[in-house]
């Protein structure tokens, strides 16, 4: 049996927004989809970290599907449609990729980073570094729209030496934060707390881990640690509501102990 391909999927799309077709999917437009193009992208993300397969190829095909939509949409409003949406692609990638599609000599990857840079900042006609900034999609999550920045400022030299610069500044930031915080200053706690994010941030970066991911990561030990504190309580007849922090605490480091004998 042979396997279904991409013209199918645009089908079964053009049926469910056609007539009588489904009327949810015919009530959509670009605005309302945003939400779901979103989390189809993180439940990609998951199911990577997951290192599941079946998870992947599911949550995959969830996330073409909503490109699919997308087009459909704009297929419907004689603006583009799948079509367009693969040749603008292509034309991009060859573009991109002269050292592939053309004969520019790279030496490593650090090469290709630089030239997809340059090519991107001519096609969008930008001036400087700070326009190429200030085009960062507003929509990202801040964590992942810091690293882009301080991405962009490094590449013309405006970073730390190394890693060193990069904590310091982070002890910095934390050192004033406690200073508005002391003095009751309500209007500097958060820009401060941005401060020391951001420069938490640029460790990452020098550490090259993704700061988003990282954060994700350590939200889903705390979960987890949390519910064997939680979950350890109730075998002792104890609600969490009831206990001193120092018998949770005690709970918490048991549940440290457990993630190290695995």
């Amino acid at each position: 049996m042979s396997k279904r391909t991409l013209d199918d999927l645009v089908e079964i799309m053009a049926k469910l927004r056609g007539n009588p077709g489904c009327p949810w999917d015919k009530s959509q437009t670009h605005e309302t989809l945003k939400p779901f193009i979103i989390e189809e992208a993180y439940e990609v993300v998951d199911a990577i970290s997951r290192k599941s397969r079946e998870d992947l190829i599911e949550e995959l095909g969830d996330l073409l599907l909503q490109i699919v939509f997308h087009s459909r949409i704009g297929e419907e409003r004689g603006e583009f449609d799948i079509g367009d949406v693969i040749e603008g692609i292509c034309e991009k990638m060859i573009r991109r990729h002269p050292h592939i599609f053309g004969d520019v000599a790279v030496e490593g990857t650090d090469e290709v980073l630089k030239n997809w840079e340059e090519i991107k900042r001519e096609e969008k006609d930008m001036k400087s570094e700070a326009e190429s900034m200030m085009n960062i999609p507003k929509a990202l999550p801040a964590l992942m729209k810091a690293f882009k920045v301080q991405e962009k400022a490094a590449r013309v030299g405006f970073d730390w030496d190394d890693i060193s610069g990069a904590i310091d500044k982070v002890y910095e930031e934390l050192d004033e934060l406690k200073e508005v915080y002391n003095a009751g200053n309500s209007d500097k706690i958060r820009e401060e707390m941005g401060d020391l994010l951001f420069a938490c941030v640029n460790v990452a970066r020098f550490l090259e881990v993704e700061p988003e991911l990282a954060l994700n990561d350590a939200v889903k030990k705390f979960i987890n640690r949390f519910n064997f504190v939680e979950a350890t309580a109730a075998e002792f007849d104890k609600n969490l509501r009831d206990m001193s922090l120092q018998e949770m605490e005690e709970l918490w480091q048991q549940s440290k102990k457990q993630e190290k004998k695995f």
